[in-house]
């Protein structure tokens, strides 16, 4: 009951000055919905990397054909023509912290069918590279390794394609063409969407290498673009790229100080950064935002100490009639604190309509995380508090006979 007679009075008082108290709640909705939308976008943010981090794959080790500089000359990736079957053995057989390998070849292909067509890139794999990827089949089955033996003309699905092609139908079974040879279906990969650089990685189609080299690529082209592996655990990724290394350097004969024919790359460390830049960004904002919730109780201050000055008179017949001083900061502070509160609830709403806003804008996912909410009423709380306390001491420490004087 004595909350209740608190919180309807605070009420009453501020409802003398609706403007003023308007103005100031609004400050306070306006901080409170900057900290919650900054940190929900930040989350989402961040999520998105962690989950391209999550589609990289299983302790990720890349290895490219090519040279960044090959004899003062910059080949770039693809540039070479040195990275072989043999070498994707090799490094199966040769080095134990390496868990899978898969050969990989790629290329842009145009695939027919019936009277629909569409432009886009195969790759040429192994069953493996789904298992480094972590990328599960959606519907039908993938490629064996007996396919791949004998190159067989199987080929997956990404999920673009399959809408592409065949609509809503099930493109299981069916028979295709890439580059006037058939190829039947035989499952569709579980649609992941775009990465954060905007990159479709449902436009493609994945086939056995040996299908790829001997059916797709011109010429029968026997040597490798790519070689996919997974190192054992995460803190084998350097010591296997360091094994790894030595290996092909080895096998290609180069001599000591000569630069690699090969790449050997960790976007994991890339996305990683990412990620922890995300955070950090996010945090920045956070302590921008919460400069506005610095500016709204401020304004809840010179609010409440020109309550008091209005106020004086009141105070003083309060304090004649046996008010003690702790009554009247309690008033005063109550006054405060509604008055935040009542703008954090305002903040709240609001931060929902501006993350359907900024959904719709970035296409992301935004969703307001419960602990928002609780830190937005805890935020709410502590600068009515805070910003509340001197207006509500200076009140209670007036003279009662100067304030009775007081006009």
């Amino acid at each position: 009951m004595l909350a209740t007679l608190f919180f309807r009075e605070a009420v009453r008082a501020l409802a003398r000055h609706k403007m003023r108290s308007a103005l100031t709640t609004l400050g306070i909705c306006i901080g409170i919905a900057a900290v919650v939308l900054v940190v929900a976008i930040g989350k989402a943010g961040s999520q998105r990397a962690e989950q391209a981090l999550a589609n990289l794959g299983e302790n990720f080790v890349w290895i490219e054909a090519g040279s960044r500089n090959v004899n003062g000359v910059r080949s770039g990736t693809l540039g070479m023509n040195t990275l072989t079957v043999g070498d994707a053995e090799a490094i199966r057989s040769e080095v134990p912290l390496i868990a899978r390998v898969t050969p990989q070849v790629d290329g842009h292909i145009q695939i027919i069918f019936g009277n629909r067509n569409w432009g886009t890139h195969f790759r040429g794999e192994t069953p493996d590279y789904l298992a480094i990827k972590r990328w599960p089949v959606a519907t039908g089955y993938s490629f064996s390794q007996d396919d791949v033996d004998r190159a067989a003309a199987k080929v997956l699905l990404g999920e673009t394609v399959r809408q592409q092609l065949f609509g809503n139908a099930n493109p299981v079974g069916k028979v295709v063409r890439m580059q006037g040879q058939l190829f039947q279906v035989t499952g569709v990969l579980a649609a992941r969407g775009q990465t954060p650089e905007g990159w479709d990685q449902d436009d493609w189609v994945f086939v056995p290498y040996t299908a790829a080299q001997r059916r797709l690529l011109p010429h029968f082209q026997t040597w490798l673009d790519d070689i996919l592996c997974s190192a054992v655990s995460p803190q084998a990724v350097e010591p296997a790229i360091r094994q790894v290394r030595a290996l092909l350097r080895e096998r290609h004969h180069i001599r000591q100080g000569a630069d690699d024919d090969f790449n050997i790359r960790r976007p994991d460390e890339v996305l990683g950064a990412r990620v922890a830049a995300s955070d950090a960004l996010a945090n920045l904002l956070v302590s921008v935002a919460a400069v506005s919730l610095l500016v709204g109780g401020i304004g809840i201050m010179n609010v409440m100490l020109a309550s008091v000055a209005q106020r004086t008179g009141e105070i003083g017949v309060r304090m004649a009639v046996g008010a003690r001083e702790s009554a009247i900061r309690i008033q005063f502070l109550g006054e405060a604190v509604v008055l935040s509160l009542i703008g954090g609830v305002f903040g709240v709403a609001l931060s929902y309509v501006g993350a359907a806003a900024f959904a719709r804008t970035l296409a992301w996912p935004i969703a307001i995380p419960p602990s928002s909410l609780l830190a937005a009423t805890a935020a709410a709380v502590t600068v009515g508090v805070v910003f509340g306390y001197f207006p509500a001491w200076k009140a209670s420490r007036l003279d009662p006979i100067e304030a009775l004087h007081h006009e």
